[in-house]
């Protein structure tokens, strides 16, 4: 047998169908009838069709992800600096940097193990049950066991299990799962055939709720064939993009291989012909020189400076999923951000009302006990209110705008009666309207509340103050016209309410009947008001160069208003609609999206965001975006920072995203980005610290190959390494939380190709810093071997010599030490003045130099630290000497860096931009 053919709904602008002709097709092509399929039927196509579930496709096995750890260009240098120390006759030296490697690796992976659990979260959203008609009866069955052309029975309270087309009945879903509206819909047999997929009134789709009613529907696709099962094969379609630091540290990574493999094999070269160095003296010179130039503790350092990123983030409600997000967010050159609950509070409050006549402001309302408005309102809505504590305003549930309305109510006074709800007409998004039937004694009255623009023709009377009705006139109609285009220009959404006796209970499928020949009781004017504390993150935005877009499948002028009520589109603001968007070829969003201004992108599918996220990254943007449904789960794993919101977002979204706000808050996002920048800035702040010793570290070496044997060699590797891994590490990991200097946020993003490390920083590490400290550690050792009375080209390997040499040696390694403090004190500030940041404003630095400075004297006090690195104890000259060392290194660079602040000041009298001028004077 083959697959029954699966008919989808038409395309948008199909033309007109008759709906019944059209459920008459699709039940022949799916070889179905109204009554269902038989048992038998069903089995067998479940065997071709397939369980009705989500496939996810497996990532990765964690057998690989360590791999790619243990053979990072870095770790490969390693290796064989491990390999050449076993050939060269030292297994301790070969086991020790083998140890290092696989700490590394273990290290780097438990920290990025992450399991990838989108699909699996979007599994959630399938019922495990669902009530099926087979062999002509209702029967409830797994749900994965639904097939093409089964017909389900909906209702309330149920979960709809696969895409299905009504045949009968009619239901109020939740699609907010799907479409990011928080209003449930009405869907009923029939309706129009040329709208979007998602707005077609005869469709339900998996994953959605069904809030009120019963139906019987025929499903038409199931699985991965569903328009849930197409958001979860967008998902796993994005692939993840290497963060820029992930690049960067790679680029690097491959930058210091070749520098030192080159280095190693051309002075193996050098050492064997022209100097005349034995074969294992040249290898030992090899050994020395990759480790010197590969700074081991780069990776840990970067990946722990990440890790409290991480947590001070999580702190401010924020949790980082990945670490090196952290420093992505710090590179965000655009922030697409959603409005409902992000920009706003989501939550609707009353601002003015307009009843018998009269304007007032909701904040301080009438005192209108009984009034037919406050009647209305407190009848009219489907909020759930605590029966324990009634009075409990916090504790009540249900629609934002209900919410408002109920509590507007409460202020203008209780009603004169208590009402009993007989009926309901829910609210329907083509009337935008709601009613309720409801009775109080011998009375039944008609409460409706809905749009102005609907519910006002419907009105033949308008509700004096003294609780009168009048005729509506046309005088009547053009004042509240003019009054609710007043309302809308400021911002607020207008509600109508009304009432109407009625004489009999009538039933649901009468309702143009009864909603008629009704009494205007008044107008509501409420407001989403935005957060407070988002108009001064979106200046902080624009400080610091960050363009703001607004994606949300919100309506065109609530999202244009609520921008421009937080100050985003304040130097010219676009709005683009759903469809206008979804017909704009590619090169016309390229250029809308490189011309200056913000935008509003409203009513976008997910497709829609998943184009802007692409545009904005081909352009070289780094792209942060919010979501919280479902629908937004590929577009959050394609952006560079995908952010889910943690109160109100779905499990999807929180897998698929970077990272969660746990307070839903757009100030958040940008506290993340500030924090973000300051990470980068301490990278490369760390990175300048420990690069700056490779200089010193490499010099004598050099000086060791370049005299041919005539001097021996000033460092020896064992001692590199307990500078590589012990003493630096802890100031370097200080360095990693350095407050923000000043002017953080008040600096264009960099750009997304710009490296972690550049010439100028190199510059500044290796010549400048190391430059210094390479001076002064070689003289230092010298000073040493000539105070011990040695001579070029004596013999240092054994008596008297031997121990100056070791002496020597121990200084050099001192020196590097003591060097190593000046350094770390100089890359605190890239621009700024020491005093601009104050000398102790960072006392984890402060602990990490002692922590060095204790370190270093154990190595060469301590009997079996000199027996494992070769050192001996310093006699106090040579203590003396080493005290101005950290001063000198320091000074040199505050030097420097205040030579390049006056340069820039020059530049900015001489004529250069305000801007740059303001940047300048931030520098410090």
């Amino acid at each position: 047998m083959s697959q029954p053919h699966v008919v989808p709904p038409p395309e948008p602008g199909a033309g007109p169908v008759d709906p019944e002709e059209e459920l008459t097709r699709l039940l022949r092509d799916l070889r179905t009838r109204p009554e269902g399929l038989t048992g038998r039927e069903a089995a067998r196509r479940l065997v071709i069709a397939g369980p009705n579930e989500l496939v996810r496709t497996p990532g990765p096995p964690w057998w690989s992800q360590l791999v790619a750890q243990l053979v990072h260009p870095l770790a490969l240098l390693l290796w064989l600096a491990a390999v050449l120390a076993w050939v060269a006759g030292t297994p301790p030296l070969a086991v020790a940097i083998v140890a290092v490697i696989l700490l590394n690796a273990l290290f780097a992976f438990f920290q990025e193990r992450h399991a990838e659990r989108a699909v699996e979260a979007l599994s959630e959203y399938l019922p495990p049950h669902a009530t099926v008609l087979r062999d002509g009866r209702p029967v409830r069955v797994e749900a994965r066991e639904l097939v093409p052309g089964d017909v389900i029975v909906v209702g309330e309270g149920d979960r709809v299990s696969a895409d299905t087309r009504l045949l009968s009945g009619s239901v109020e879903v939740d699609l907010s799962a799907l479409n990011g509206e928080s209003l449930p819909v009405r869907r009923a047999p029939g309706g129009a055939s040329d709208v979007p997929l998602l707005e077609a009134t005869d469709l339900l789709f998996t994953g959605t709720s069904c809030t009120a009613g019963e139906c019987r529907a025929v499903v038409f696709a199931t699985g991965m064939r569903t328009e849930l099962g197409r958001i979860a094969a967008l998902s796993q379609r994005v692939e993840h993009v290497p963060s820029p630091l992930e690049v960067q540290v790679l680029h690097v990574a491959r930058l210091i291989a070749v520098v030192a493999v080159a280095m190693g094999a051309g002075f193996l070269v050098v050492g064997t012909l022209l100097t005349g160095l034995s074969l294992a003296d040249t290898l030992s010179f090899a050994i020395g020189l990759l480790v010197a130039n590969v700074p081991e503790g780069l990776l840990p350092t970067i990946t722990l400076a990440l890790a409290v990123g991480v947590r001070l983030l999580a702190r401010e409600g924020a949790l980082v999923k990945r670490l090196s997000a952290v420093e992505t967010l710090g590179s965000t050159s655009v922030i697409c951000t959603d409005k409902t609950g992000t920009l706003t509070l989501n939550r609707m409050r009353g601002m003015r009302l307009w009843t018998g006549g009269s304007e007032y402001d909701a904040g301080s309302p009438p005192a209108l006990p009984g009034g037919r408005l406050a009647t209305a309102m407190s009848c009219c809505h489907n909020v759930s209110v605590d029966p324990d504590h009634p009075d409990d305003q916090d504790a009540w549930v249900g629609d934002p705008t209900e919410l408002a309305l109920v509590r507007l109510a409460t202020a203008l006074g209780p009603p004169e009666q208590s009402w009993q709800r007989v009926t309901q007409f829910h609210f329907d998004p083509t009337l935008r309207r709601m009613s309720t039937l409801d009775r109080s004694g011998d009375r039944l009255v008609l409460h409706t509340k809905g749009a102005p623009e609907e519910l006002l023709p419907l009105c033949t009377r308008v509700a004096a103050a003294d609780g009168t009705d009048a005729p509506m006139t046309g005088r009547d109609r053009t004042d509240l016209d003019a009054l609710v285009r007043r309302w809308a220009a400021d911002g607020l959404r207008v509600l109508a309410v009304a009432d109407r006796p009625v004489g009999s209970v009538t039933g649901p499928g009468e309702r143009a009947e009864t909603e008629r020949d009704l009494a205007l009781v008044g107008l509501v004017g409420m407001v989403d008001p935005p957060r407070p504390e988002v108009p001064a993150a979106v200046a902080r935005c624009h400080d610091a160069g960050i363009r703001l877009l607004v994606v949300t499948g919100d309506h065109e002028l609530t999202a244009r208003r609520v921008a421009e009520q937080v100050g985003i589109g304040a130097g010219g603001l676009r709005v683009v609609g759903g469809h206008q968007l979804d017909a704009m070829p590619e090169q016309e969003l390229d250029a809308l999206l490189e011309a200056e201004g913000e935008i509003v992108f409203a009513r976008s599918s997910p497709e829609a965001k998943m184009r802007i996220a692409d545009a904005l990254q081909e352009q070289g943007h780094v792209v942060a975006m919010t979501g919280d449904g479902v629908n937004d789960a590929p577009a959050l794993r394609r952006a560079d920072i995908g952010v889910a919101m943690g109160l109100s977002g779905t499990d999807v979204a929180r897998e698929a995203a970077t990272m969660v706000l746990t307070d839903d808050n757009f100030a958040t996002v940008v506290s993340a980005v500030s924090e973000g920048r300051r990470v980068y800035d301490n990278v490369r702040k760390f990175i300048v610290y420990i690069f700056a010793h490779a200089t010193p570290e490499v010099v004598p070496f050099l000086v060791y190959a370049f005299a041919g044997g005539a001097v021996p060699l000033p460092l020896t590797v064992m001692q590199i390494l307990a500078i590589d891994l012990g003493t630096e590490t802890l100031p370097a990991l200080a360095l990693g939380r350095e407050p923000a200097e000043p002017g953080l946020m008040e600096r264009p993003p960099r750009d997304r190709s710009a490296g972690v490390i550049d010439g100028p920083m190199l510059a500044r590490a290796w010549g400048l810093l190391g430059g210094v400290s390479a001076v002064l550690v070689t003289a230092l050792f010298f000073a040493t071997l000539l105070a011990g009375g040695w001579s070029p080209g004596a013999d240092v390997g054994s008596g008297a010599m031997h121990e100056v040499w070791r002496q020597a040696t121990t200084m050099t390694f001192l020196g590097i030490v003591a060097c190593q403090v000046g350094t770390a004190i100089a890359a605190r500030t890239t621009r700024a003045s020491l005093a601009t940041i104050g000398f102790a404003t960072n006392r984890l630095l402060l602990w990490g130099i002692l922590f060095e400075l204790v370190f270093a004297a154990a190595v060469v006090t301590l009997p079996p630290l000199q027996v494992v690195f070769g050192t001996a104890r310093p006699e106090a000259w040579q203590v003396a000497a080493l005290l101005p060392l950290p001063v000198l290194v320091w000074g040199a660079d505050e030097l420097w860096r205040g030579s390049q602040r006056r340069r820039e000041r020059v530049g900015a009298v001489a004529g250069r931009p305000g801007a740059d001028r303001a940047a300048v004077g931030r520098s410090g």
